[in-house]
């Protein structure tokens, strides 16, 4: 499939697969964006590159999906942006069920903090050498990952304690 990419994107394709011609597993277009996808032991090194030769400066978001899938089950997903050149790519991740877990890319992106600790709080993908490796909307020994596939849409009975009266009003 021929891509329609921008100049500057096309640079960036052309880039990543001469120097990493062995690690880019894929690279498709779907509606309009252009998406990467690299395992997960070259995070580090291909967004550095990213950042430093492409200028990808901008880490607009980190997203988790479970793709309930038997192999390769979870998605991590790096939505960069250069503002240089104003262009948008997607770097996706995929990790098998058991253990899933990454590099934390906190070093390349600081932003990368709260997003990396949402994708762990709510769908269990650990982040190695993040520096406040700890959840953000759940308690902290809470034992569930809400986004996962397998999670009941009404929770799970009793697995938070819940307030047992209403507030009265005033």
């Amino acid at each position: 499939m021929e891509l329609d990419l921008s100049p500057a994107l096309q640079k960036t394709t052309n880039g990543l697969t001469e120097t990493f011609s062995e690690k880019i597993i894929e690279v498709y277009q779907t509606s309009g964006d252009t998406f990467i996808r690299i395992p997960s032991d070259s995070v580090i090194e291909i967004c550095r590159y990213l950042k430093d030769e492409h200028r990808y400066t901008f880490l607009s978001d980190v997203i988790g999906t479970d793709r309930y899938t038997s192999e390769d089950r979870f998605e991590v997903i790096y939505n960069l942006i250069s503002l240089r050149d104003r262009e948008r790519l997607f770097v996706k991740v995929w990790l098998p069920e058991e253990n899933p877990e990454i590099e934390s890319v906190t070093s390349i992106w600081k932003s990368a903090n709260w997003f990396e600790r949402e994708v762990y709080d709510m769908f269990g993908i650990r982040f190695l050498n993040h520096p406040d490796h700890r959840r953000i909307y759940m308690p902290e020994d809470y034992q569930y990952f809400p986004l996962r596939k397998e999670f009941p849409l009404l929770g799970i009975p009793g697995s938070i304690e819940m307030p047992n009266t209403t507030p009265d009003k005033e």
